[in-house]
């Protein structure tokens, strides 16, 4: 799976949660173990592992959880 940087991040209802900002892998496999969502630079965001996702492309990722499940 190919999660790139400055992808936006819906929720399984659609709702836009922000943006790839950090892609986190295994420094041992090089496997993604989660990447890291923002809605604004200045903010931390909020980590979410790839498990969640149900579909990805280049430009968009979409969750299999809406928000308040995270």
């Amino acid at each position: 799976m190919q999660i790139e940087y400055g992808a936006r991040v819906k929720d399984k209802n659609g709702k836009l949660l922000g943006t790839v900002n950090n892609v986190i892998r295994d420094s041992w496999t090089g496997e993604i173990s989660k990447f890291q969502v923002t809605t604004d630079p200045t903010e931390v965001g909020f980590f979410i592992p790839p498990d969640k996702i149900a579909k990805a492309t280049a430009k968009e990722i979409t969750l299999k959880v809406a928000l308040e499940e995270l």
